[in-house]
């Protein structure tokens, strides 16, 4: 899921939104492979991977496939829910605004393993921080990574991604788009930003 620190493009006198591809189809199919192999080269394949919902899911999914094809060996998969975790959640907010549980789904026992979460965006960091926090519910690994397919830098939180598939510099109010199939019907990367009309 994209991170929900800041990022949003100015509401105020709006003009019409500018897109510029950084990803396409190909070059994430390249970019997931290369990750696969520096998890691979790292930690081996006996780590599990837990996608953080929604975009973190897919992508963990096809980071297993790629650490299958090249060991032949399956890789534990997951998915976690942060909704109750997130630092921007509360009764303050409407109800239309409040988001909705997702399931947490953990194959095997992640005491002593090596976890990968595994995002589409790493951005403020809180996401991640949200992450960490609940799945430590679930037990205690032996050592949790994390792992990104886009860095957009302006961390708010002493968190680092271990393996990184690109990183971009934008400006706060740029918007970094991954679409994946599974989700969105196509595959790419793109950094949307807001010009004023005539711009």
């Amino acid at each position: 899921m994209c991170e929900f620190g800041g990022g949003k493009m100015k509401a105020e006198n709006p003009g019409r939104t500018v897109r510029r591809e950084i990803l396409d189809d190909a070059g994430m199919a390249r970019t997931i492979a290369r990750m696969a192999a520096e998890i691979l080269e790292r930690d081996g394949d006996s780590v599990m991977l837990v996608g953080i919902h929604t975009r973190g899911v897919p992508l963990a999914d096809r980071l297993a496939t790629a650490l299958h094809d090249a060991t032949g060996r399956d890789v534990a998969v997951g998915r976690i829910d942060i909704t109750l975790y997130r630092d921007d959640v509360g009764p303050w907010r409407p109800a239309h605004q409040q988001p909705v549980l997702k399931k947490t789904v953990l194959p095997e026992s992640i005491d002593d393993r090596v976890i990968y979460l595994i995002d589409d965006v790493l951005f403020t960091g809180r996401t991640i921080r949200a992450a960490l926090d609940s799945l430590i519910d679930y037990g205690r690994p032996l050592a949790v990574r994390l792992a990104v397919l886009i860095d957009r830098g302006h961390r708010e939180l002493p968190i680092a991604a271990d393996v990184v598939g690109k990183s971009v510099e934008t400006t706060r109010d740029e918007d970094v788009q991954v679409r994946l199939a599974e989700v969105d019907d196509e595959n790419g990367v793109w950094i949307g930003s807001e010009v004023e009309h005539g711009g």
